[in-house]
């Protein structure tokens, strides 16, 4: 009997140590993990066999073993760490793991709960964590997202981005994993915003044409004062090199467009914006019309005849894109400036849809968006007021689209579809930020494919 308990006991002790992992019990053992130095969480790596990334995670970021139980695959995968190999990725997740299952004690006087340290599950190019009335339960409690969602958007340069809003935990909830990688580019709807923005440009060329006839005459009229334009002189030039700012931006966006992988995204939200802010344009230069800022310019109320003598000059002025260079010439367009809409717009999407270190590309836009600015007061084409309405307005639309665009509980919100049911439209099925992925879009030459990726 006293054999049979002896060689019981063994086997338990046995048992006992198997299912502790033996890489996982790290010497001094009396000492808690949340106590260990950098010298033993580079031990504990050793013995992982993770020793390839003792310098950066123990040299380069100091990671002690408290950081060590608060990590999780998000931190991995995202700046600054950056681990590219997902195979190193996933076996020193579940090393973590299960170092944090051995040590639950320790992450409750933490404050931290190992089902909130769940490891997020990514495949190549993202994934979504939103939340509706689905079933998934985590070990341990139910969670809901609460209206967010948990996001891991594609990066720059690992190919992932920690930008993740977390998941609240309630006592009933569920959240639901939805793969946001495969984006549907659901051209039809592209087809019908470029529909639309070529409907509002031909809308704004005929208001144009209306706004001629009302041009205040400027010898009741003169220009109205401004502080820049009566302080810098006019420069003849400076209109068309705004201009050539512009097509600089357009040639470089059309690049983007034509190597991103989620291309006819891009070009909707482009085409939506742009009719959107022309479309507001059209209502305040028809409502007030300003006097001409300067002197130079021979502008008088033209009358053009009859409907179809305005709808010519209509498709004069937008097959001509309303631009000097091609010898369109429009007078009474103040209320707002659309060279600095365009130019603007043109800015936003090139850094909006490049990776972030891409620092040359960016640097260049902006320098080009803000001498296009500049070019277009020293030109005395508009009044200080309207470039800077416009950049206003452009620019919060922007941000505010893309706000919206990013968060999915505003998508399918009943506000949004009441107050914008053209975004609501088109940004229905798109789950999160857009990745910025990159790929040669034809099958020849090989090398630029393989290049691109």
């Amino acid at each position: 009997m006293t054999q049979f308990t002896h060689t019981l006991k063994r086997h338990g002790d046995s048992g006992s140590l198997d299912g502790a992992e033996p890489h996982s019990v790290m010497a001094p053992a009396e000492d808690s993990v949340s106590t260990w130095s950098c010298k033993q969480v580079a031990q504990w790596l050793q013995e992982e066999g993770f020793g390839e990334y003792v310098e950066l995670l123990c040299t380069q970021h100091r990671l002690d073993g408290l950081t060590l139980l608060a990590l999780t695959e998000a931190d991995l995968r995202g700046p600054p760490l950056g681990l590219t190999v997902l195979g190193d990725i996933k076996r020193l997740s579940i090393a973590l793991r299960r170092l944090q299952r051995q040590n639950q004690s320790q992450l409750e006087e933490l404050g931290l709960q190992l089902s909130d340290r769940h490891p997020v599950v990514v495949d190549s190019v993202g994934v979504d964590w939103s939340c509706d009335r689905a079933n998934r339960r985590y070990n341990g409690g139910n969670h809901t997202c609460n209206g967010t969602e948990l996001r891991l958007r594609n990066g720059d340069r690992s190919g992932f981005n920690s930008e993740a809003s977390l998941c609240h935990t309630h006592s009933n909830g569920r959240c639901r994993q939805h793969l946001a990688g495969r984006l549907d580019p659901e051209v039809w709807k592209t087809v019908i915003s470029a529909f639309y923005v070529f409907l509002v440009f031909g809308f704004t060329s005929f208001v144009m044409v209306i706004v001629h006839e009302r041009v205040p005459d400027t010898r009741t009229y003169p220009p109205l004062p401004d502080i820049f334009l009566d302080s810098v002189p006019r420069i003849p030039w400076a209109f068309a090199m705004a201009e050539a700012c512009g097509l600089i931006l357009c040639y470089m966006l059309l690049l983007i467009l034509l190597l991103h992988k989620h291309r006819s995204i891009l070009f909707r939200r482009l085409c939506s914006l742009m009719g959107t802010v022309f479309l507001l344009r059209c209502c305040t230069m028809f409502v007030t019309s300003l006097s001409v800022p300067g002197q130079h310019l021979k502008c008088a109320s033209k009358t053009y005849g009859d409907t179809l003598g305005k709808i010519q000059r209509a498709l004069t002025i937008w097959s001509g894109f309303g631009m000097t260079l091609t010898g369109v010439q429009t007078c009474g367009d103040y209320m707002f400036s659309g060279h600095t809409v365009v130019i603007t717009i043109l800015n936003f999407f090139v850094t909006e849809y490049t990776p972030r270190t891409w620092n040359m590309i960016h640097t260049i836009s902006w320098v080009l968006n803000l001498f296009g600015i500049f070019f277009i007061l020293a030109a005395h084409e508009h009044y200080s007021i309207d470039v800077f309405i416009a950049f206003y307005i452009t620019t919060r639309l922007f941000l505010y689209y893309h706000t919206l665009a990013n968060t999915r509980a505003y998508q399918h919100s009943r506000r949004a579809r009441i107050w914008f049911p053209m975004f609501s439209f088109f940004e229905c099925n798109v789950n999160g930020p857009v990745p910025n992925q990159y790929h040669w879009p034809f099958s020849k030459p090989a090398f630029m494919k393989t290049l691109i990726g």
